[in-house]
């Protein structure tokens, strides 16, 4: 479904527009983001408030690559005292310091955070409005009745397509993340340079995305895809800094993750990223 840009906190000139290149080397999920690809692939400019689009304290950024398996997504994080509370997966990562990936399609969303510590937090929110429509109240693992089901309303932004259904003990099957640190994790007596994140997303695993409107998998030259790329924190900026403690690739005007329509633009392109590194 497509709403009128001006029921959305920020206009579409606003949104950062990238283009994902294709790898044809294996990418080993270890977290170090050390292969070729990476070195090669464009980064996102550093990380801005979520709300006012204004420069963060530290420096943050992603990269977005695939191949015919994976959707690859690296976030480079600058943290001087990196810390970790969490260890149990799909505990609530969003009160650690993190940092957060959103997949839409056009009638639902997945939603992935992971902290210093390497552990995962996932959820499925389909909208309400296509939940019978699209046949998802039908699959097992959508059934009104599923474990960890339950209504979500978003969190600041009242969205016009209103309430979603919420799945929070879904797994995206196939998934790999790896953290690495640069530094001691909840070691307060040394200064850290930060930590790196390196995760693949199977294709396969996200047919429930391109399921409404038949998007291919994997995409098709040209395809663009809604994704979000963010890190929250459980410090803010001293003032007289505005800092909301969520910082984005592409601010979303607004304290809420959960709007598709501000999310940026990420463009599919066959060609590889070393193709793309040679000639521009």
């Amino acid at each position: 479904m497509t709403l009128p840009a001006h029921l959305f906190p920020i206009p579409p000139e606003r949104i950062a527009r990238y283009t994902a290149y294709r790898v044809t080397e294996p990418i080993t999920v270890d977290g170090h983001l050390d292969e070729p690809a990476w070195q090669l692939a464009p980064r996102s400019p550093r990380f801005v408030d979520l709300v006012t689009g204004r420069r963060a304290i530290h420096d943050t950024r992603a990269a977005v690559l695939w191949d015919d398996t994976y959707l690859y997504v690296g976030f480079w994080v600058e943290e001087p005292l990196v810390a970790a509370k969490f260890t149990e997966r799909d505990s609530p990562i969003y009160w650690d310091n993190d940092v957060e990936v959103f997949i839409a399609g056009r009638d639902a969303y997945y939603e992935f955070e992971i902290n210093a510590f390497g552990t995962v937090f996932e959820a499925f929110y389909i909208w309400s409005d296509a939940y019978e429509r699209d046949g998802y109240a039908a699959i097992p693992e959508f059934a009104p009745d599923a474990p960890g089901r339950r209504d979500f309303h978003g969190v600041g932004f009242k969205h016009p397509r209103g309430k979603r259904e919420g799945f929070w003990q879904w797994d995206l099957p196939g998934l790999k993340s790896a953290v690495h640190v640069d530094g001691t994790v909840n070691d307060h007596s040394d200064r850290d340079r930060g930590w790196t994140v390196e995760l693949a997303f199977p294709w396969s695993g996200l047919h429930w995305l391109a399921k409404p409107d038949g998007r291919a998998l994997p995409p098709r030259d040209g395809d663009v895809w809604r994704m979000d790329f963010s890190r929250f924190n459980t410090y803010r900026e001293a003032p007289p800094a505005e800092d909301c403690g969520g910082w984005v690739w592409s601010p979303h005007g607004t304290y809420d993750s959960h709007v598709p329509e501000v999310f940026p633009f990420i463009t599919f392109s066959t060609r590889t990223v070393q193709e793309a590194a040679q000639n521009g």
